[in-house]
């Protein structure tokens, strides 16, 4: 069983007195249903598991009156083996986009407290309209990643006090043992091409294959062809495909400020009107991750975003990696981490900030300054410029350190370099140091 940091988050909110139910949305295979039962099983004397989609008869339970009287009444009736356990019953209802009514009910549970609720959705954004009412106040909305990379790691073995041994060196600014330092780089190069979907690091750290990894991958891109055939309105089915299919296009680009002119189409004037909804589909489905453009790096950085200026990264990297021809595999294996412009690299940085933060931003002035992230660290505008090729300057940290005085720090990740402080006050740390940040 692979380690998920969800878990401890699972943990607190059943120790919660009066707590809401909890919904967990999240892109299809990052793990939500298995994590949500083994934590059922663990922690509950009774647990009631429905998946709307596999299980679709059940949603005939949330049909009618939603009173928690006489939903505890349907489901006695549905599940005689399985007692109800006031505070130690746990209803699990998976795939709660398929039915509605199931969501409008949470606020009866919640208001009940006999029963603890989780629900799940992959596609909860799609289905905003059809909920008549939804439960404000009743429940609290967690969003559950890929593994990240410290999760990979412990999947991979590694010791957390290891782990916490390099989270102290980072803090403290002091340079690490060499040898430990290509370990890590090397577990990074893995993780970019292999990713965060639970079943294909399981089946990685199983089997050594590479080829199993790539057609896991594929099968999961396939999967997600599927559901945009399956899922979105006819009129957008072929605009959502040609957009997810343009993110290694738009990536590979020096500039890879998101392009409605990259989008496939045999239509002229292609552009944001006709696209919009297909980039607000990929992203409820939580396939990408969007980065806005900032007009000023300074705080409140929120209030600074351009929303029509954006990058778009898959919220994977190593499906990214998997949508490339199959050498990029090979290329990053041997350190070459700027290939296609160093896409790979910033996407799988980007991932790892989208787990901590709220809003992935960047700054961009007339082509000339890019800084790759802007982030507000514990009050400081931090600058940060993710280096993918041999080429040392810092040619846009440094117009920001000029020009730039809401700035107040500058971080510079890179493939090969150990940590330190250069004149300038520029923080260096190996690119798999942005698992601290």
């Amino acid at each position: 069983m692979l380690e998920r940091k969800i878990t401890n988050t699972l943990k607190m909110w059943k120790n919660e007195k009066n707590k809401p139910c909890l919904l967990i949305k999240g892109a299809r295979q990052v793990g939500k249903t298995y994590i949500v039962s083994e934590f059922a099983k663990e922690n509950y004397k009774s647990y009631i598991y429905i998946n709307f989609e596999l299980m679709p008869e059940y949603k005939e339970i949330f049909n009618g009156n939603l009173d928690i009287k006489t939903l505890v009444m349907k489901l006695e009736l549905t599940f005689p083996n399985i007692p109800i356990i006031p505070n130690d019953t746990i209803l699990f209802l998976d795939e709660i986009q398929s039915c509605p009514n199931a969501r409008v009910a949470l606020k009866s549970f919640a208001l009940d407290g006999r029963i603890d609720v989780v629900a799940s959705g992959s596609l909860l954004g799609l289905y905003y309209k059809e909920v008549s009412s939804y439960p404000v106040g009743y429940e609290r909305v967690v969003t559950m990643y890929p593994l990240d990379f410290e999760e990979f790691l412990w999947g991979l073995g590694v010791k957390k006090e290891i782990i916490a041994n390099l989270k102290t060196s980072f803090d403290n600014k002091l340079p690490i043992d060499e040898y430990i330092n290509k370990q890590f780089s090397d577990y990074f190069k893995l993780y970019m091409i292999i990713g965060g979907m639970p079943k294909i690091v399981a089946d990685y750290i199983e089997n050594n294959s590479m080829n199993m990894v790539l057609q896991n991958q594929k099968s999961i891109i396939d999967n997600y062809i599927s559901d945009i055939a399956k899922y979105a309105d006819n009129t957008d089915k072929t605009k959502i495909t040609n957009t997810f299919y343009s993110i290694p296009v738009q990536l590979a680009k020096n500039n890879k400020k998101f392009s409605y002119v990259s989008i496939l189409d045999n239509e002229k004037n292609v552009g944001e009107r006709k696209y919009a909804s297909s980039l607000d589909w990929l992203k409820d489905a939580g396939i990408v991750n969007m980065c806005y453009n900032l007009e000023n790096p300074e705080a409140p950085l929120v209030g600074n975003i351009r929303l029509n200026c954006f990058k778009l990264y898959m919220s994977d990297t190593g499906l990214l990696v998997s949508m490339y021809e199959n050498a990029v595999q090979k290329e990053i294996l041997n350190g070459n981490y700027n290939i296609n412009s160093g896409a790979i690299v910033e996407n799988v940085c980007a991932g790892e900030i989208k787990r901590k933060y709220d809003y992935l931003m960047y700054f961009e002035k007339k082509s000339k300054l890019e800084i790759d992230f802007i982030l507000n660290i514990n009050g400081q505008v931090t600058a940060i410029e993710v280096k993918s090729g041999n080429n040392k300057q810092a040619k846009s940290l440094d117009s920001i350190i000029e020009n730039y005085k809401t700035v107040k720090r500058y971080i510079k990740l890179e493939y090969d370099t150990n940590i330190y402080v250069d004149e300038k006050g520029i923080e260096h740390y190996p690119l798999y140091m942005i698992m601290f940040i």
